[in-house]
């Protein structure tokens, strides 16, 4: 073994550096084995930052997509409110109606008014014509609003009816389709109007009948009676129920004759296209698009 002794230069002290072979290689052993431990730690702490920085990307993301999905909620509830409101609405009234904080409320109605489906009137709100013209492209079952159009007008003018067709949509009978008749103003009707399954209309909707109408005396509402009858594709399934409503009073029979007539004549427009005919498209220069 061999010793060197060498001056600290700062302290002036001996140092005995030891060079002997098994001193450098313990030396080279203990490098080595700092070199392996200090780069797992740094390996392991460099892959858990990662998935930490992972996990924090997918909670964020998830976090946007659940707050977009709580706007899109918010501004639908207010849609419907107004919806449910019949008329015009104010901030309040559409605070107390979906349980969302005033504010919240007057900066969702500022982006619906943004995109046309809301329209303010002052300091009240009411369903924009964005929101209209959307709705008016959607179609229960192909063609069967088309093929519906003229024999609803038809059943109101011979019978004085106020007729709606109603197709089933999340347990009621919506209206797609409407004439009003001489029940108006005590009971009148508008496309989007709900009815409920044990009315005339709900019963057609729900049950297969090889013949006969479902008629309402009175049963439902006092002064109201009713003629209903499915409507069905030409391979004779139900997509739609055809209803006639009329002053008490009236007799029922002919009723159910008109509107069994007006179904068929649903069911062959929906056999020729849906249109009831060919039609004539209008120029484009006169549409917007």
């Amino acid at each position: 073994m061999r010793a060197n002794t060498n001056t600290n230069a700062s302290t002036g002290v001996d140092v005995a550096t030891v060079t002997d072979t098994g001193a450098a290689t313990r030396t080279d052993e203990i490098a080595a084995t700092g070199a392996v431990a200090r780069t797992g730690v740094i390996t392991d702490a460099g892959a858990a930052t990662g998935r930490d920085a992972e996990g924090t990307a997918e909670g964020a993301a998830r976090g946007r997509r659940e707050r977009g999905r709580g706007v899109l909620e918010g501004a639908f509830a207010l849609l419907d409110a107004l919806r449910r409101n019949g008329d015009e609405a104010g901030v309040t009234e559409l605070a107390l109606a979906c349980g969302v904080p005033k504010g919240s409320v007057h900066r969702l109605l500022d982006q619906l008014v943004g995109v046309g489906a809301v329209e303010r009137v002052g300091n009240r709100y009411r369903v924009g014509p964005q929101l209209y013209r959307l709705g008016q492209a959607w179609e229960p079952h192909p063609g069967l609003r088309p093929a519906a159009r003229l024999p609803l007008q038809r059943l109101r003018a011979v019978t004085g009816a106020s007729v709606v067709l109603v197709v089933m949509r999340e347990e009621t009978a919506l209206t797609v389709g409407s004439v009003p008749g001489d029940l108006e103003p005590l009971l009148p009707v508008r496309d989007g109007l709900a009815f409920r399954l044990d009315t005339a209309a709900g019963k057609a909707l729900r049950g297969p009948r090889a013949s006969g109408a479902v008629l309402d005396r009175e049963d439902v509402m006092e002064g109201v009676c009713c003629a209903s009858l499915p409507v069905r594709t030409p391979d004779g399934r139900t997509v739609a129920a055809l209803a006639a409503l009329v002053p008490a009073g009236r007799r029922l029979d002919g009723l159910a004759h008109a509107v069994a007539g007006a179904g068929a004549a649903i069911t062959r427009a929906l056999a020729g296209g849906g249109g009831g005919g060919r039609r004539r498209p209008l120029p484009p220069t006169a549409l917007v698009p």
